[in-house]
């Protein structure tokens, strides 16, 4: 039953990972506000389906086989960390210019902008690590299969409440134009964002 497990809890823990700024949201914030609802809803559509992956496969226990298997940790870490700090290289580009450019943003069509998003969220080893230890926190070893599929869709559901209320919040007009405005600022503290994201992941010790 649902009662073994403290969703409550969970969802609150999931609710601060997913809409506190990081490089999803990041991400779905400049490539909204740069190409349109159009281009920000699929990369959001990504990172909700390698969340839900994530999701999955802690409630499964691979997160304990990935980390019991150093090698595999290590080396989507790296490719994580690596293409963070690509994307905080060229926000600060940005930043640093005074003529008028676009923020740091996915391109591509459809599909291609969906992979990036999902491959973004895949290549995080800290979603990995948050979702094993959101279930060690909330769900109790001996918890029915039943409780498991609860969590995973409760988890789910808010994050593709998040993730896509960002793309349609950030292609907004009036955000466009405070972003023309603070253009500047804006990939200043994305550059900052995607470096600090980059060196956390990097400096992660494997418990």
């Amino acid at each position: 039953m649902v009662f073994e497990t403290n969703l409550p809890l969970i969802l609150l823990a999931a609710f601060v990972a997913a809409a506190s700024p990081g490089p999803a949201t990041l991400t779905i914030a400049g490539t909204s506000m740069n190409a349109g609802r159009k281009a920000g809803l699929p990369v959001a559509s990504g990172i909700f389906v390698g969340s839900l992956m994530w999701s999955v496969a802690a409630a499964l226990g691979l997160s304990t086989i990935m980390l019991a298997h150093a090698w595999i940790f290590e080396a989507i870490r790296y490719g994580g960390a690596a293409y963070l700090m690509y994307l905080a290289y060229k926000s600060a580009r940005s930043a640093l210019s005074r003529k008028d450019a676009k923020m740091t943003s996915m391109t591509g069509n459809t599909k291609a902008l969906f992979s990036k998003g999902l491959m973004l969220h895949l290549t995080n080893p800290k979603a990995v690590l948050f979702f094993g230890s959101l279930y060690s926190l909330g769900v109790p070893a001996d918890a029915s299969a039943s409780s498991l599929i609860t969590v995973i869709v409760a988890v789910g559901a808010q994050s593709f409440l998040i993730f896509h209320g960002y793309a349609l919040l950030f292609s907004s007009k009036a955000m466009a134009r405070l972003y023309q405005r603070l253009r500047r600022a804006f990939e200043s503290v994305f550059a900052f964002g995607f470096a600090a994201a980059s060196v956390k992941i990097l400096t992660a010790k494997l418990q």
